[in-house]
Order: C-alpha cells, then structure tokens, then sequence
C-alpha cells in the first residue's frame, strides 16, 4: 500500500469506541433508549467520524427517589408501551396482590411520572377488540371504560372509537 494511501485505523478505532462507549452509557435495555451516535466514513479521505443526533435527554431519577418507586416506574412503562394499558388499570395492576405487589406510594409515583399518551392506548386496545373479537364500536366503547374491563376514561374511549378504521 502506497504510503499516502494508509487508513488511518486509529481514528477508526477511537471512533468505534467512543459509539461503544456512548451506546453503554446509554442505558441500553429500554426498547426507546438510544445513544444517537452514528459514525460515518469519507470514503473521499477514508477518515471515519462520529455524530451525535440531538434527542430528548433521559430524565436521570433523583438519587432520594426510592428503588422501590423507580422499579414501579419501569414496570407501569412496560404496561403503558407493550399491553396499552389504561392509567387506572396499570395502577391497580401494579398494586394488586396478585400482580406486582408495589406500595401504593411506589405506584402512584409511577403513574405521575409515567409519560404515556392513553388515547393512543384506547385506540390500540380498541383495534384488537375490532380486529380479533369482531366487537361493534357500542362494545368496544364499554369494554374500554368498563371497571371490570380496560378502566379508560370515557373521552380515551371516545377518541379510541372514532379512530377506528
């Protein structure tokens, strides 16, 4: 190889450790957690460089905040995010005794600081109860405001079966 024509492999290497160590920092198991740093090479001058994609920061807890609130936190996401719960039904699943079991402090703390938009949650439950129970819109309205069903309120429901397709 001509020697104006080396790879510089340290500049490639640091800036595949500084994407590892970014990514690492980052937190890595949450499914929205991302470090945003992508590495991208001149194949002009063959240099690799590393950008940072400015997003939301992640809301570090506060270090008084109990572990027991910030586990309660994560659980009520991963209702929120993978079973599209209602803000009643993740707070009464996540005190129930036969369910997580959390204090009702510990719960509470979860559900205000849990970012989660029911409306879009209405609508997702609303679709499987159209798509795979075949409900008319006047059920699936009381299934998702019903106390013993999803618990949304009246105006998530609302919102859920107007958007029905």
């Amino acid at each position: 190889m001509a020697e104006g024509k080396k790879k510089p492999i340290g500049k490639i290497i640091l800036a595949l450790l500084v994407v590892v160590v970014v990514a690492v920092a980052g937190g890595g198991n949450s499914a929205d957690s991302s470090s945003g740093a992508t590495v991208s090479r001149d194949e002009g001058s063959g240099s690799a460089s590393v950008e940072s994609a400015v997003s939301e920061p992640e809301l570090e807890p506060e270090p008084d905040v109990p572990t027991e609130y910030i586990s309660a936190l994560k659980k009520a996401e991963t209702y929120s995010d993978m079973m599209h719960m209602s803000k009643q039904g993740i707070y009464d699943q996540l005190v129930s005794e036969y369910g997580e079991q959390f204090s009702p402090e510990a719960a509470q703390y979860a559900i205000d600081n849990l970012q989660a938009d029911y409306n879009a949650n209405a609508l997702e439950k609303a679709k499987v109860y159209q798509d795979d129970m075949h409900m008319s819109p006047e059920a699936i309205r009381d299934q998702l405001v019903s106390e013993y069903g999803e618990k949304f309120t009246q105006e998530e429901a609302d919102y859920a079966v107007a958007n029905l397709g």
